[in-house]
């Protein structure tokens, strides 16, 4: 084989969609050494995956079937949406600071980048030019573009810094966001969002991923709705990945538990509803959650 599959799914819900992503991988992907494999490990299972969730706010929205709880999965929205882990981000002027390269948060709410100014000396010469930092709340300025343009091609956000990312061993996934506006007869504005990614853990990460950037979505969603006094709602989510994967350390779990439970259960039996069932439980785990970031900055400083 010299191409990689490329693939599209589609479902109404959030976990018939990623159940049908994972299926057709599953089905027609192609196996793939990477650079995180240990020896022994058996290949992964690739593709690039083109899946839309028609309406990602309709129930039910959770899959029993990906790898966590609703602590793991309340934990990992607050740290896309709310930015609670943003002070982990190492600073990239210390060699020594070993903290995270990069939040998503960070990198859409407060991308940093280094800009040049002329500088003046005062004595009516030009000193050389003087490099300083700047930053952008990318997702405000969507929401900002969107209440004034709904129908704009413009209103993107991304995480990829050039000048960085290339040598970084762990680099962003996430790429991008792309927001735009559709009116229904009625005059409701529906959110239509594009996530791209460059690498997706299709098992252990894709869910907990789509399920946050829905949050985001939504919370984009409401802020339009503030800046332009009318009803947006969140529309259809297109979710791209340039390599959908299941690790080959993984595999025999996700033949097991994920492709073995669609023989033995319902679509019923696979899925919870969030609304009245997984939002109560994740709504509890929050004051725990925050203690629990509490404690590993305590832990970090320690450490030194």
């Amino acid at each position: 084989m010299k191409n990689i599959p490329v693939l599209a799914v589609w479902g109404t819900t959030i976990p018939e969609a990623w159940e049908n992503a994972l299926v057709a991988l599953f089905d027609h992907g192609t196996e793939f050494e990477t650079q995180y494999d240990r020896p022994g490990d058996p290949k992964s299972l690739d593709c690039t995956m083109n899946m839309t969730i028609m309406d990602p706010m309709s129930e039910p929205m959770i899959h029993r079937d990906f790898p966590g709880g609703p602590d793991d999965l309340q934990e990992y929205v607050m740290e896309v949406v709310d930015g609670i882990k943003d002070h982990w981000v190492r600073n990239p002027s210390d060699p020594d600071d070993k903290r995270w390269e990069y939040t998503y948060h960070e990198r859409l709410f407060n991308y940093t980048y280094t800009k040049i100014r002329p500088a003046h000396a005062g004595n009516g010469e030009w000193e050389p030019d003087a490099p300083c930092v700047g930053s952008i709340d990318q997702i405000e300025a969507v929401c900002q573009k969107l209440a004034k343009q709904p129908f704009t091609r413009q209103a993107q956000a991304i995480t990829w810094k050039p000048w960085g990312d290339p040598d970084c061993y762990d680099p962003a996934c996430l790429q991008s966001f792309w927001f735009r506006i559709l009116d229904d007869v009625d005059g409701i504005g529906w959110l239509n969002t594009n996530v791209r990614i460059r690498s997706n853990d299709a098992y252990k990460a894709s869910f907990m991923n789509i399920f946050a950037f829905n949050m985001l979505a939504k919370s984009v969603a409401d802020r339009i709705t503030a800046l332009s006094g009318r009803e947006v709602k969140v529309g259809r989510y297109n979710h791209q990945a340039d390599s959908f994967h299941v690790y080959g350390k993984d595999l025999k779990e996700f033949k097991g538990r994920f492709m073995g439970n669609l023989k033995s259960r319902t679509f019923e039996q696979r899925t919870y509803p969030y609304v009245g069932m997984m939002q109560d439980l994740m709504e509890e785990a929050k004051p725990q959650i925050l203690e629990k970031v509490r404690k590993q900055d305590e832990n970090r400083r320690e450490q030194g």
